[in-house]
């Protein structure tokens, strides 16, 4: 996927960026978890798996 596509996700959704670049796993559940309780972190982990 375009990598700037995914930044903005991150920034908008940040489960579904996490979801279309690691998939199913120990990343998404952590970034929905983190984006429920706390929107910034989330985005933050979701920017963090995206650029990594």
């Amino acid at each position: 996927m375009n990598k700037v596509l995914l930044i903005i996700l991150a920034i908008l959704l940040p489960p579904v960026a996490v979801l279309l670049k690691d998939g199913v796993g120990k990343s998404l559940l952590i970034s929905v978890l983190l984006t429920i309780f706390f929107f910034i972190p989330g985005v933050i982990h979701a920017l963090w798996v995206v650029t990594k």
